[in-house]
């Protein structure tokens, strides 16, 4: 087999060019960072555990009208995107106070928000991601008027996707970030859903007990992050229900 060549390595992915052209082959990798990877390990099992579950929501959201690069599943690891040029920016969608909000608003963590509220931060690990506003969006053209309505209605939707789905598995969403990529058609641009939805990238709270079932378990030492992982995906039937302590497989 040809060796593939790699396009680029993130904090938890690696992309290669893909078979064909217009195509992307995403890696999961079992690394997980924290902090700006300032805290940095590698967790067994996660990258399977995201691949799977990305493919899950990317699947569902492609089946509902909100339009991903989700092409196909490859095998445990990888799966097959289609190439966008992503927008430079973090979308961040919080339904409930957590994390950076909490700190810089002095709001309890845990505190429903009287409607969702979409944040941006531009993507650059080395000024660490920093939050920004529409006008240094327009300022700097990183996106145009139409697109910023286009973004915030994608958000919006798999926001309400995201919680509904989440809600019938006992499950509150707290939050969660997704990267936005264009594709072009001709001369003819439309934004679509890119990178992954997995735990890494949405905070996910029990509903009964507040456990946190997200990268928090990590970045907070708060127990085992693989557990956590395969409880969501557990939940949601990407795992099969088993007896006893056997160890659980994911469904192909």
């Amino acid at each position: 087999m040809a060796r593939r060549k790699k396009i680029y390595e993130g904090k938890a992915k690696i992309l290669y060019e893909g078979p064909e052209p217009g195509t992307i082959v995403q890696y999961f990798k079992d690394d997980a960072t924290a902090f700006n990877a300032e805290k940095m390990a590698t967790i067994e099992g996660k990258g399977v555990l995201n691949n799977r579950l990305s493919e899950f929501f990317m699947t569902g959201l492609n089946n509902v009208g909100v339009p991903t690069h989700f092409m196909r599943r490859l095998n445990m690891r990888e799966q097959l995107v289609r190439a966008c040029e992503i927008v430079p920016l973090e979308i961040i969608v919080r339904n409930f106070a957590a994390g950076s909000l909490s700190k810089r608003l002095g709001i309890e963590e845990g505190t429903a928000l009287p409607r969702p509220i979409v944040e941006y931060c531009y993507k650059d690990d080395k000024l660490g991601d920093p939050l920004v506003t529409e006008e240094h969006i327009a300022a700097f053209g990183w996106a145009s008027q139409q697109d910023m309505d286009d973004i915030l209605s994608l958000a919006l939707r798999v926001n309400d996707y995201l919680s509904g789905l989440m809600y019938g598995v006992g499950i509150k969403l707290i939050d969660f970030k997704i990267e936005i990529g264009r594709v072009y058609d001709g001369d003819f641009q439309r934004l679509i859903v890119a990178d992954e939805i997995s735990p890494d990238s949405c905070r996910l709270w029990d509903m009964e007990t507040g456990a946190h079932l997200d990268k928090d378990v990590f970045r907070r030492d708060l127990g085992s992050l693989t557990d956590a992982y395969t409880e969501v995906a557990r939940r949601l039937g990407v795992l099969p229900k088993t007896n006893g302590h056997t160890k659980p497989t994911l469904i192909n």
